[in-house]
């Protein structure tokens, strides 16, 4: 596997959730011999024993289940030794819900159906802006205190926690709450930001935020990102620049070149498809 993607053109993985255990030894192989390198890791990795399928939301940092929220604390140090195996920069991860109804899931259903505009779509909208302000803080502040220990552990590995920007507003947290989070780790060395591109870009088109402006908001945090495309309204984790979904030439020049940028694609995606991409990118970006 990582032999193949050498040869597509990538000298660089991100080892992700949802890996077997029984598959680490033969990437540990691959990135000891030079295959490969390992600019980082998405938390769980490896993937918990008891979860037969890849699930990066089975423990929650947020949930009301202590514990869950131990088990993912218990994972998440296994994940930081992980990394530090592999000599990555960050560790990637998903802080919760809140724990509601997915209205994401219907305004993207109305948006497919091309009743962004209607009615019902505002109504929505504003009903799950609603529900989830009622009840949200409490989640919040589990992500911080989570991240508030395992802050002190990510040093001792010499691996920075890599807070993600989800796809959906049930997720925690939203943009006010990330913006809050980065503040209140500011002065933490090994606390930051990773910008999804293609979650970012699903929460743009239901009008939550400009892609632009929050991007540039975050730039002072920014640890990394992940790349893919968007196929209107909400089909993400397509190659770049096949998708027409996200606007990589205004967006780009916020991301400094030396932040990893991981091609986080869906499987289904053919490798032919990626090789003419990655030489497209190369041209237009130059990494």
């Amino acid at each position: 596997m990582c032999t193949e993607i050498r040869e597509m053109g990538f000298d660089t993985v991100e080892v992700s959730h949802g890996l077997k255990i029984s598959l680490i030894p033969g990437i540990r192989k691959a990135f000891q011999e030079g295959v490969v390198k390992v600019s980082g890791i998405h938390n769980f990795c490896p993937s918990p024993v008891e979860i037969m399928i890849d699930a990066p939301d089975c423990y929650e940092f947020s949930s009301h289940r202590s514990f869950d929220r131990e088990r993912a604390i218990k994972l998440t140090l296994k994940s930081l030794e992980t990394a530090a195996d592999f000599q990555s920069q960050y560790l990637v991860m998903h802080m919760g819900t809140v724990p509601m109804k997915s209205f994401t899931d219907d305004l993207e259903k109305l948006m497919k159906a091309g009743q962004t505009h209607s009615r019902e779509f505002v109504k929505t909208k504003l009903k799950c802006i609603q529900h989830r302000e009622k009840q949200a803080g409490l989640y919040y502040k589990r992500a911080i205190d989570a991240l508030e220990l395992l802050g002190e552990e990510a040093g001792k590995f010499g691996v920075k926690l890599a807070v993600e920007s989800r796809s959906h507003f049930e997720q925690v947290p939203n943009e006010r709450e990330m913006t809050a989070l980065q503040e209140h780790f500011r002065d933490h060395p090994w606390i930051g930001y990773w910008h999804d591109f293609g979650h970012v870009q699903r929460k743009a088109n239901i009008g939550y935020l400009d892609h632009y402006q929050w991007l540039r908001s975050m730039q002072p945090f920014l640890i990394g990102c992940h790349l893919h495309d968007v196929e209107w309204p909400a089909r993400d984790h397509r190659v770049p620049m096949t998708a027409g979904g996200v606007d990589y030439e205004r967006l780009m020049p916020l991301v400094s070149v030396e932040k990893p940028v991981v091609w986080e694609l869906s499987y289904r995606r053919r490798k032919a498809t990626v090789i003419e991409a990655l030489g497209k990118w190369n041209e237009a970006y130059g990494y």
